[in-house]
């Protein structure tokens, strides 16, 4: 079924490569996985001819959503999920390029869009312009690139008079549950871009971020796991450790910066 689907997909002429993220991509996947699917478009291809070809394989369907990127959200006949997006090639490999070339840091998760290529499986490449584009960008980790990330999410996170530690512990004091929790997340975001970045990993994205660590990452702050724990355990039950838990973490990764 998935197969035949990616046969209509490929023939639109819109349509110059598909290729598969996620666990689909890999080795780790059962019959149960989603699929991440990411379909690189010359021009737009049009929602109702989108809808119609879906229709044939898909029980739920939400055409073109729009919160992240351009997206159909699915669920195959035989329940299970497939999330189709849609991506023009030139723009995704300049956002790649800005990063590993232009050696560009953001504020967490810098690396996650190379890390999407470098892993994806390419199943269509028309022209061949998705191999090369993969190619290009299959390069060792930038040592411009860590340092910048490290930089700049270190001042977020402790270093800059805006940073993170400091917006929490004012929170706290205010009893804004919300606002702790708001900027614990983007202190997490900072502090996983520089422990992935410090040992040349691409960012994998939001999801097993402390399992990834601990499997491929050689250096790690003391506790790295247990202070992680802590605080989120203490976040809503006693808000009033959050300060000394942050102290703690932050504190940990300057040992090993």
């Amino acid at each position: 079924m998935v197969e035949n689907l990616f046969r209509e997909l490929c023939a639109l002429d819109q349509i110059e490569a598909l290729a598969l993220g996620g666990s689909r991509a890999g080795k780790h996947f059962d019959e149960a996985s989603d699929y991440d699917v990411y379909l690189y478009c010359t021009e737009p291809v049009p929602e109702t001819i989108r809808r119609e070809i879906l229709s044939r394989y898909c029980s739920v369907m939400e055409i073109g959503n729009k919160y992240w990127e351009e997206e159909d959200n699915c669920q195959l006949m035989n329940g299970i999920d497939i999330d189709i997006l849609y991506r023009n090639l030139d723009d995704f490999s300049a956002g790649i390029a800005a990063v590993v070339e232009g050696f560009q840091a953001h504020n967490g998760y810098t690396t996650c869009m190379w890390h999407n290529l470098l892993n994806c499986k390419i199943i269509y490449d028309r022209d061949g312009r998705m191999g090369r584009v993969k190619a290009q960008f299959s390069v060792p980790y930038p040592p411009q690139l860590r340092e910048n990330i490290i930089r700049r999410n270190w001042n977020l996170l402790h270093a800059a008079l805006p940073a993170y530690d400091g917006q929490i512990g004012k929170a706290v004091k205010r009893g804004d549950i919300v606002s702790i929790s708001h900027r614990t997340a983007a202190f997490l975001e900072s502090y996983f871009d520089i422990l992935f970045a410090l040992n040349n990993i691409t960012h994998p994205g939001e999801k097993r971020m402390m399992q990834l660590c601990r499997e491929q990452c050689c250096l790690l702050p003391e506790c790295f796991e247990e202070r992680i724990q802590k605080l989120l355990c203490d976040l809503h039950t006693v808000p009033q450790r959050t300060p000394e838990n942050l102290e703690a973490i932050v504190t940990a990764l300057e040992k090993i910066l």
